[in-house]
């Protein structure tokens, strides 16, 4: 969540203009950083609302997130009967519990998890960010659980990473003073590499965090390799080093267009799996979730068995109430989806995805990175021998027809290529794919007619029009 700093004294009094034509006040004017001295009509105040909102970008046409944008009137309807149900009120909304019990049994079947059926080990959260949390501090306790037993000394702990991870992972490292060890991207390696991933790990390492679609470019990096390199590492050194997969986009993916692809619990050193129900889960924002392998995964200590409404309630969260609505959703998408149907959005969306980038491959200037073939997800460049206009510039007049369409640097060691990526959602239709691939060749064109004058490298880094 962004911070935003107080407003200026003199704005503090600036207002919102009411237009008076359709509704019963006669005028009114309403401050825009204080409250109102008095209240107005619902609809006077919906159009207040709705006049600001309507300068927000369209949902539909953001090619840059990740989290779901559509979803069937049916779920909608379905949300808005929950949202006043709050999720912790296990006593006062029994079934809405029992409704997310199910959503993680579902995935911990998905998922493969070590667990008796109906047994598995997770819960609900507000989103990957918060499940990541839970599955680090997982680790963070059994690493010191271990170098207790051992009698040795709880050294200052450290976790290894590519250095794609998304903020959470940094955020967590800070928050528990975690020595965060990041593996540098190279050309030809956009995420993190088995071998690299092992030479960084120590006797103080709680764990390796492993992601199944890098939000950079949308590749999957290699699980199972990981697992192999610390299996090394165990033998040569005698070092146990878990991982977490963090699958915040491709838990809800590779189990329906790659099954065959070990990633999940059938990976023995994988001990905990964290996915966004928002992202391609197709649930409206905001929920996540995270399962363990097994009851031994998770350690006892980090479970608060709560009093609460005068029930008894095991729990496992960084925040405590939160809507229903979205875990209400996942399950209605599980009913209404089945195996098949969620195979069958997620291969939609990758169909078009892959039409996407052989396309824009076929426009001159552009040289792929990924091609959509992990997650519906892909990533290109201009070729190092186009200099008169950037991604920057293509990316800022894409908008000018509503196309959000990040562009962006990668991080360092990489910091000098600047890509544009597109994610492929439920609900971008190949009709909108083929009228982006309009729009983007005749940018295209228009700039190689126009040449822009390019600012020098550390002012074009400051364009971003996107950050992870």
């Amino acid at each position: 969540m962004a911070l935003h700093k107080q407003v200026d004294e003199d704005a503090s009094d600036a207002e919102l203009e009411i237009n008076p034509l359709y509704f019963r006040e006669a005028s009114c004017a309403i401050p825009r950083y204080r409250l109102p001295e008095s209240g107005v009509l619902p609809r006077t105040a919906l159009q207040v609302v709705r006049d600001e909102l309507i300068l927000d970008g369209n949902a539909r046409l953001n090619l840059a997130t990740f989290v779901t944008t559509w979803m069937e009137p049916e779920a909608e309807l379905l949300m808005a009967e929950c949202s006043p149900k709050n999720m912790i009120d296990k006593d006062e909304y029994p079934q809405t519990a029992e409704l997310e019990r199910r959503c993680v049994n579902i995935l911990g079947s998905l998922w493969n998890a070590q667990c008796a059926p109906g047994k598995s080990v997770g819960c609900s959260t507000t989103g990957s960010s918060e499940a990541c949390m839970l599955g680090g501090m997982a680790l963070l306790w059994r690493w010191r659980a271990r170098r207790k037993a051992a009698a040795k000394p709880a050294d200052r702990p450290n976790m290894v990473m590519g250095s794609n991870v998304q903020v959470c992972w940094e955020k967590f490292c800070r928050y528990w003073d975690v020595e965060p060890k990041y593996v540098p991207m190279v050309p030809g390696r956009l995420h993190l590499g088995a071998a690299e991933a092992a030479a960084l790990c120590d006797e103080n390492t709680i764990g390796v965090v492993a992601i199944m679609g890098s939000t950079m470019d949308g590749s999957y990096e290699p699980v199972a390799h990981i697992n192999a390199a610390l299996d090394g590492l165990q033998e040569s050194a005698g070092i146990d080093v878990p991982i977490h997969v963090d699958a915040a986009s491709g838990g809800f993916v590779a189990p329906f267009l790659q099954p065959d692809i070990e990633w999940d619990f059938r990976v023995p050193r994988v001990a905990s799996i964290n996915s966004s129900g928002h992202k391609y889960g197709l649930v409206y924002p905001g929920v996540g979730w995270v399962v363990w392998r097994d009851d031994e995964a998770l350690p006892e200590d980090l479970i608060f068995n709560v009093n609460y409404l005068g029930g008894q309630m095991p729990t496992f969260a960084l925040n405590f109430s939160r809507p229903g609505a979205q875990v209400a959703a996942q399950y209605y998408n599980f009913v209404r989806l089945g195996d098949s149907g969620y195979r069958h959005v997620q291969q939609t969306c990758q169909d078009i995805a892959m039409h996407l980038s052989s396309e824009i491959a076929k426009i001159g200037p552009f040289e792929l990175l990924t091609d959509g073939s992990d997650l519906p997800v892909f990533a290109f460049k201009l070729r190092d021998d186009v200099t008169t206009y950037s991604v920057f510039d293509l990316s800022e007049r894409l908008r000018m027809r509503g196309w959000q369409v990040p562009a962006y640097t990668f991080p360092e060691n990489l910091t000098d290529m600047a890509v544009m990526r597109i994610v492929v959602r439920n609900g971008f239709s190949m009709d909108l794919a083929n009228l982006l691939l309009d729009d983007v060749r005749l940018h295209v064109r228009t700039l190689e007619h126009h040449p822009q004058t390019q600012p020098p490298p550390e002012i074009q880094a400051m364009r971003q029009s996107f950050k992870h």
